[in-house]
């Protein structure tokens, strides 16, 4: 006797079904079939208007709490929080070059937003989220700071034994590069689409 075959119990999988146009469509252009990318990019955005609130605020209570220049411990002398104003880029390098610091940062915001839209991993998300909100953060700086738009000096405020004076937004795109980085190495796209697996299985089938 021939034996039956039992449906799949759990059923057709999440997404898109098979025959549907935009089905079709997302295949042959081999971006993830789940709406697993839109929820991404909330992520990605949570994450920067986390960054850039807590920058600001920081920075905000840094200027009306702390007097230029003096140094105040916060855990002995490892952690010291010190105000001063940098026209240069993160950890004071490049002070000569505010506007073209500007620009940049600038274009690293665009270039992200226009990449959160295919964001599919939840890591890619966290991980760009945090360097735009602390491009943003930089930029916000530039453009509303004195001494004027576009040249508008970043107020950093934490200090490390043998480095540079930081600020929150330089640490998160540090954080955010690092992520990227990991990320890439380890070969995990930012669509959630594995293209060698892909390839593979359309071989199989083949």
């Amino acid at each position: 006797m021939r034996e039956l075959r039992q449906p799949h119990r759990q059923g057709p999988p999440a997404g898109v079904p098979a025959g549907h146009a935009v089905h079709d469509v997302q295949a042959e252009a081999g971006a993830p079939l789940t709406d697993g990318g839109r929820r991404r990019t909330g992520v990605l955005l949570a994450v920067a208007a986390a960054v850039l609130a807590a920058d600001q605020l920081t920075k905000i209570l840094a200027v009306a709490l702390l007097d230029p220049g003096r140094a105040v411990p916060v855990i002995g002398e490892v952690v010291q929080f010190r105000l001063i104003r940098n026209p240069g880029a993160a950890f004071s390098l490049a002070t000569n070059m505010t506007p073209v610091l500007t620009v940049v940062a600038i274009v690293v915001v665009l270039v992200i937003v226009a990449v959160s839209r295919r964001v599919a991993h939840r890591g890619w998300a966290v991980a760009l989220g945090a360097v735009l909100g602390g491009a943003l953060g930089t930029v916000t700086d530039r453009v509303f700071r004195m001494p004027g738009a576009f040249r508008g000096h970043v107020v950093d405020f934490v200090e490390l034994p043998n480095w540079p004076v930081f600020n929150l937004a330089d640490s998160a795109i540090v954080t955010g590069a690092i992520l990227v980085a990991v990320l890439s190495v380890r070969g995990v796209p930012h669509d959630g689409v594995r293209r060698g697996s892909a390839s593979r299985e359309e071989a199989a089938a083949a």
